[in-house]
């Protein structure tokens, strides 16, 4: 964990706290937006989405989000950061008016899906541009401290958004035109984040310094040598078997992770319905997301002290057995207090898992290879949820009530636990300390 002193350090920035600014109030922005995307495709009065359907839409929004994000950084290393943040919050705002008429208008779904792609993939520049720029607005000492609080940061303002405009639905109404309506509040917090951004710093403060430009090659030479170094990268993460071992696990871990995302949607949307208004499934959908917000926040908090205290393997092992044992005991009632409390351990587990792969990558890979498995591991995450979400959406009853399915997913997860303790005996995560106290 981190120190009160270096907490300090890093706040008495003015760079990282306009820095931050950007951030938040583009992610409370997000947050607005994707809830009146959801609501109007999981809670369209006119028109029911099954569960195929929506399991296809995560697929269409995250999977070219997934396989843009490695060669962002071509663009970010050659043009100013800071008019990344600018204009690419700029061209967020002008793409969510459309998209938000389309929504409020009820038109074909898969319409204002195509225009959610394209603010959801210009976020991808968004947040890669935040995360290249942190480095400019704090020193080197405070830069582990920094990369934890504004990722940590930006996700309880990215939930807040959500919060809130769930609120909103609940208070307003329930017709599309009021789910075009929240979409649309996002306009403001795009072009609010993106003129913190332009007023905060100059053109060059946030680089790329001119030993980051890579102007010597083509952007198509550039994004070849990307595509065959993430080859490279996944042969060298292979012979790294204790990190390869962790994206594994962790990727089966998001599988499962996928089929209770739909099994979730499906049982709050249709199974505990009961002919009444959405209201209440909204509100539970919302206490899901707050209260997994919640457990993933804990596993931030705990799983520094506790891979510290019994080793990351041992820890690892320990909250895949915690998950399977929260999936049997909470899952099989079928009540919505129970599977609102279950989100809080299986997020606890997750932001583990990605906590301790993150810090395999890190001392396990060669720095050489560093990125190119961390791109892998980012895509490789995404599209394992999805084929979940997938899964999930072509087994499962429409209601999303499956008492075979609930025992399957904790039996898998043990086994998860079991099959990844024999295959780490010899390969554990990383043998050392890793997390300090800075």
């Amino acid at each position: 964990m981190h120190t009160e002193g270096h907490l300090r350090a890093v706040f008495r920035e003015s760079g990282f706290r306009r820095l931050l600014a950007t951030r938040l109030t583009s992610q409370i922005a997000d947050g607005f937006f994707q809830a009146g995307l959801a609501s109007s495709i999981l809670f369209n009065p006119n028109n029911r989405t099954n569960a195929i359907s929506v399991a296809l839409g995560f697929a269409l929004l995250l999977i070219p989000y997934s396989v843009l994000g490695p060669y962002v950084g071509v663009f970010l290393d050659r043009w100013s950061r800071r008019n990344v943040l600018f204009k690419a919050n700029i061209l967020r705002a002008v793409l969510v008016v459309p998209t938000a008429l389309l929504i409020a208008t009820d038109s074909n779904q898969w319409l204002y899906a195509v225009g959610a792609l394209l603010v959801i993939a210009v976020n991808r520049f968004v947040l890669s541009g935040l995360s290249a720029s942190q480095p400019h607005v704090v020193t080197p000492e405070n830069l582990v401290t920094a990369n934890s609080i504004a990722p940590t940061l930006g996700t309880i303002a990215y939930t807040t958004g959500l919060g809130v405009a769930a609120s909103m639905r609940l208070l307003i109404g329930n017709s599309t035109a009021d789910n075009g309506l929240i979409s649309a509040i996002a306009i403001i917090g795009y072009i609010a984040a993106g003129l913190i951004a332009r007023s905060s710093f100059t053109v060059d403060a946030l680089g790329p310094d001119a030993s980051e430009r890579h102007a010597d090659r083509s952007i198509g030479a550039e994004i070849a040598s990307i595509t065959r170094g993430m080859a490279a990268g996944a042969k060298h993460l292979w012979s790294r078997r204790g990190a390869a071992y962790m994206l594994l696990t962790q990727g089966a871990y998001r599988a499962l992770y996928g089929v209770l995302t739909i099994a979730t949607l499906q049982l709050f949307r249709v199974y505990f319905d009961a002919g009444d208004e959405d209201k209440k499934a909204i509100a539970a959908l919302a206490a899901v997301v707050v209260v997994g917000s919640a457990g993933g926040f804990i596993g931030a908090m705990i799983t520094p002290y506790l891979t510290r205290r019994f080793g990351p393997r041992a820890w690892v092992i320990v909250i895949l057995v915690l998950v399977a044992v929260d999936i049997a005991v909470f899952g099989p009632p079928f009540s919505q207090p129970l599977l609102i409390a279950a989100t809080f351990v299986l997020n606890i587990g997750s932001q583990s898992l990605k906590i301790v792969v993150d810090t395999s990558v890190q001392l396990r890979v060669d720095d050489n290879y560093r990125g190119r498995v961390f791109s892998v591991n980012d895509t490789f995450f995404n599209v394992c949820w999805v084929l979940g979400l997938l899964a999930g959406a072509v087994l499962l009853p429409e209601d999303g009530h499956s008492l075979a399915m609930i025992v399957a997913i904790a039996g898998g997860y043990l086994l998860l636990a079991a099959g990844y303790a024999l295959a780490s005996r010899r390969h554990t995560p990383y043998d050392r300390p890793s997390w300090t106290t800075n």
